[in-house]
């Protein structure tokens, strides 16, 4: 009988044991989780760069507080009305007409550049219309349109441009045709990356690389001399190969955020 009591005091004995190392093992695994957990929101903080993205050679071209380094297209300083900072956002405050040009005109980033990767985010509101401009040129009387090629964003669902794919988010503005599928619903964030090398041009979209062109080819001449673009500028195929970044105002309200870039 002693040997028995003895034999299920071990027996006892051991499954505590085991016990405590399994919830400790729990704990620490639940305390290693919740700071990796940080960890990640701390990596995809709006408006910060990683330290693995300043390594690589990422810099900010929006801070999320101030409109440093930004400006007018063809102007100075930035937009007294119609662009404001809001809540880590660039924000476009839409005239209510939806024309372009917009009660703020189209912004530029101060520096020109020649081979990039640019990323940003954007958000739409219901039936709105903006664009995302690269390797721009101030052209004096001319629209920024006149002498950039433009990633659209766009409402698809509640614009009319959502009609034609060569207009949908994602496209390069009435040349190349996005699929509708992969943009995110009014409301919601999308992920945007333009590369630029050289004058190879790729579209990404939410993780999707949605079309890809060579600029001042056969091809790229071909298309544009079948576009409205000669209509405004003869000249608008021969795109620099060093320009500015802009943000359209169409007359709509549009957000933009995480404004990143890393030159090759």
């Amino acid at each position: 009988m002693k040997r028995m009591k003895t034999k299920n005091y071990l027996v006892i004995l051991s499954l505590l044991i085991a016990f405590s190392i399994v919830s400790a093992c729990k704990s620490t695994t639940g305390d290693k989780a919740e700071k990796s957990d940080k960890a990640c929101e701390e990596e995809v903080a709006s408006n910060t760069l990683t330290q693995a993205e300043i390594e690589d050679g990422w810099v900010l071209l929006f801070d999320g507080k101030t409109s440093d380094g930004w400006r007018g297209y063809n102007k100075e300083a930035f937009p007294d009305s119609g662009w404001v900072v809001e809540e880590g956002t660039l924000r476009c405050i839409g005239s209510g007409k939806g024309e372009a040009g917009g009660k703020g005109g189209d912004i530029i980033y101060e520096k020109k550049f020649k081979n990039f990767e640019l990323k940003l985010e954007w958000k739409i509101s219901e039936g709105g219309n903006s664009g995302i401009f690269y390797l721009a040129r101030e052209l004096e009387g001319k629209a920024i349109w006149h002498s950039a090629p433009e990633m659209q964003v766009l409402d698809n669902d509640k614009h009319r441009d959502g009609l034609d794919t060569t207009h949908c988010a994602g496209a390069l503005y009435d040349l190349i045709p996005a699929s509708r599928d992969i943009v995110k619903p009014v409301g919601e964030w999308n992920k945007v990356k333009v590369y630029c090398e050289k004058g190879l041009v790729e579209h990404w979209l939410n993780g999707q690389k949605i079309l890809e062109f060579h600029l001042w080819t056969d091809d790229w001449n071909e298309m544009v001399a079948n576009s409205k673009f000669v209509e405004y500028n003869p000249d608008w195929a021969n795109i620099a190969e060093e320009g500015y970044i802009g943000l359209q105002d169409h007359g709509d309200d549009v957000w933009y955020r995480n404004i990143k870039i890393k030159e090759l």
